[in-house]
Parts: C-alpha cells; structure tokens; sequence
C-alpha cells in the first residue's frame, strides 16, 4: 500500500495540542526519511474559516494554491517544511455541500441521502491518496474537536470505516488526551482520559497511542493504569508535558518514542532520526545574542493566534540572526496622532499586518506615519501596504482624502483601486485573490 494512514482525535477538553503533536509526529516521520504529508478535518458547518471572526478562530492560513484554511496547517508547514494545498483541510460545510450538489445532480439515483453511507462514503473520499507511487508515505489526519462532540461523530465513523477497509495496520488512531492535577489533593486523576476512550470504544474505535497531556511529570503506576482500563500498551502510553518553546515538542516526543511506536502499529521499520538541525534551531532560539522588539499594529489583538504566522515569521528570523524578537502588541483604535509616539517610541520595528474593514484604520495610518518620519523599518502585509500608500499619498503628497475605494466608495483620490475581477462581487467567503502567484 503506497499511503498509511495516522489519524489524530482529541478528548476530555478542547486545545490541547493535537496539531501540535501530529505537526510532532510529522517532523519525527520525516526526520527518519518517510515522505510525510497532513490534513485537518475540522467538524464546523463553515465552507472554511474565511469569514470567521479571528478572535473567535484565530487566524485564516492561506495555502500556496490560494485556499483558506485553519491555522494548524501553519503548523504542519512549518514543522514538516511541505506545501499544502486545499485539499489538506476539509470541513464539515465543504462536505455536505458536496453531497448536495450530487443529490441534485441526481448522482444518488432517487435514494434518500443519509449520514451512513453518503455523508460517511464522501468524508473517506477525502482522506488524503497517493496512487502514483510504490513509495510509502505517510498521511496524518488530525480530526478537530474533542470526541463526544455531535459535530465530530461522522468524521468519527468515517475513520471506523476506513480502518476496516484498509486494515488496521495501514491505519492507526492516536488519541490526545488531559491527565489533570487536582493541587488540594495532589493527585493526578485518569478518570477523564478512561471516559475519552470509552467515548471511542463505544462507536468501534480502539485507540492504538494515547498522549497525555499533563503539567507535571506521570506519577509512577499511572501509565499501567491507564493502560489497564483503555486497553493499549503501556508502551503507548505517553506524556506530553507542557514545553518551553512550541518547537520542543517534537524532541520532547521522541523522548517518548513516539514516532517509534506508530512505525511498530504501521508494521514500518523505524530508523534513527536525523534531529540535528532542529536541535540546534532550538538551542539557536534559546541563546539569542541580540534582542529587539517589534510593534505588531493590529484590530484583533486580544487574541494573539489571530497573527500566529506573521509571529512565528518574525520569531524565525530572529533566530537566523540569533535575535530575539520581543512583540509589542498595539491595538489599533488606541492610536492617535498625539499618542503614536508614546506608544511606538520604544520600539525597533513596526508591523502593519492584513485586516478587514474601516474599524482601526486611521490608527494603522497614524502608525505608518510615525515609522516613516522617524525612519524606524516598517513592513505592511496586505491591508497594511495598502494603507502605507495612502498615509503617504496623504501626508506627502497632500491628497487629504485619499484612501482605498473598498474602504470609501467615493474618495476623489483613489489611490487603491479593485481590480476588475472583483468589482460587483457581493459574496465575502472564496472570492479573494490568495495564494502564490508568479
């Protein structure tokens, strides 16, 4: 079989890093010479995160080929260093749209359209296939949500399914777990981890690898516990302890053989890992020679994961150039003219990222103002290049109205304009020009 399979799940309570720890396992897996790729199956009705709120959500990644996607796939790019494309998160909308449009194409013959098979039939549609080599490669799929959710139970069944067509050694669920700490009794309890698997045992799921997420330490005898009533190894059971920098993780999972065990539940040999450069990016971000610190001016701030990838970009040069980058998180609509230099003043660089909408956008312009001024280097993304153009169309040029026509229709100097392609499109979710272009 030239693809195997690793699917992902999560219990007891949502973010606990189940992205995290398959972006892991796809580092250790790539690490040891397999061709690794992942998906993201997220449970929510939305065609895809394009118009969720970001403080809800967090950001919007964008994929080569232009699709918006959730940002665990910023994630799995940055740990397995692999472009991914549209394909690569599927949600529940994108599913059941599909399914529509081929009941009313007539594709189901006049039968009635139920969860079992056609829901199910069209979620293992899209479970990620490589038929064009003899090459193994490995396919991780993490399912979104926390088991139990209503949302996530016929991605849940898919996944039943598919194992039995496959078999179970083409096909093998980790589940991502809590082992909590009661401080008053200073015990660490099982009880909700058991309840997880059982969730999963009871619509025919066994577990093959359970990560346990703690903050301290598994006391002695917790791992033969939950060995013993979730009905795996004790070798699969592993901690995931709360690390100092996100890119420990994949270290501090090889420490627990991770990768190991899935290569032993996939019937793969497991070689010794090439951990070199990723050891030594992560001492290199430990050990900075130099620090500055970076204003990032935006409107969804009280949500840092709202800008998670222009973060981790400024935080991947920094350590290029064993830096270490320190952010300055401005709120826009506090940014006046009069403030912009109390604010900004102490601060090396200014970063303007993209945004929707008029809300906070005389902030922005106020930022950019007082970087250029001042010559302190100043980077705009998307909607803060657009508004570089008009703060200096503005305040050098003199057009005291100009602006960008999707912000005001009517300005008399219309510095940026639509392009044709997008005059008179009304919808606001898939219609943006994203993506890699030449």
């Amino acid at each position: 079989m030239a693809v195997k399979y690793v699917f992902v799940t999560g219990g007891v309570v949502s973010g606990l890093g189940k992205g995290i720890t398959a972006a892991s396992l796809g580092r250790l897996l790539k690490a040891r010479g397999f061709k690794v790729t992942m998906q993201k199956f997220d449970p929510y009705i939305n065609i895809d995160p394009g118009t969720m709120n970001p403080i809800q959500h967090g950001e919007v990644f964008v994929t080569d080929d232009g699709a918006e996607t959730d940002l665990d796939l910023g994630h799995y790019e940055r740990f397995i260093d692999e472009s991914l494309n549209k394909n690569s998160n599927v949600t529940t909308g994108k599913v059941y749209w599909s399914v529509l449009q081929k009941e009313r194409r007539g594709d189901f013959g006049g039968g009635t359209v139920q969860v079992i098979p056609h829901i199910t039939n069209e979620i293992k549609s899209r479970f990620y296939r490589d038929y064009s080599t003899d090459e193994t490669k490995i396919a991780i799929i993490e399912v979104g949500g926390t088991v139990g959710d209503i949302e996530s139970q016929p991605f849940l069944e898919a996944i039943r399914q598919f194992q039995r067509e496959v078999g179970r050694e083409n096909a093998i669920l980790i589940h991502v777990t809590l082992i909590p700490y009661l401080k008053a009794s200073g015990e660490m309890k099982t009880k909700p981890t058991q309840a997880s698997v059982k969730e999963l045992q009871g619509m025919g799921i066994q577990p093959d690898i359970l990560v346990c997420r703690t903050e301290h330490p598994l006391e002695p005898g917790i791992k033969d516990k939950i060995a013993l009533f979730c009905n795996v190894p004790k070798s699969h059971v592993l901690q995931n302890l709360d690390v100092e920098i996100l890119y420990d993780a994949p270290l501090a999972m090889e420490e627990e053989h991770l990768a190991q065990v899935a290569c032993e539940c996939l019937e793969l040999e497991c070689p010794e890992p090439d951990l070199d450069e990723w050891r030594a990016m992560c001492k290199a971000w430990k050990n900075p020679t130099k620090k500055v610190t970076v204003a990032l001016v935006g409107k969804y701030i009280q949500l840092h994961d709202a800008y998670i990838s222009v973060v981790e970009a400024l935080k991947h040069g920094g350590v290029a150039n064993s830096c270490d980058v320190t952010i300055k998180w401005v709120d826009s609509e506090t940014v006046t003219a009069d403030n912009a230099a109390q604010i900004l003043s102490d601060v090396s660089g200014i970063l303007v990222p993209g945004g929707f909408g008029d809300r906070g956008i005389e902030g922005k312009i106020q930022a950019i103002r007082y970087a250029r001024e001042n010559n302190i280097p100043f980077l705009g993304l998307c909607l803060g290049m657009q508004l570089s153009i008009v703060e200096f169309a503005r305040d050098v040029i003199g057009y005291d109205d100009a602006h960008s026509v999707e912000l005001k229709p009517d300005t008399t100097h219309p510095v940026i304009h639509l392009m044709p392609d997008q005059e008179g499109i009304d919808d606001i979710g898939g219609t943006l020009r994203l993506g890699s272009y030449p």
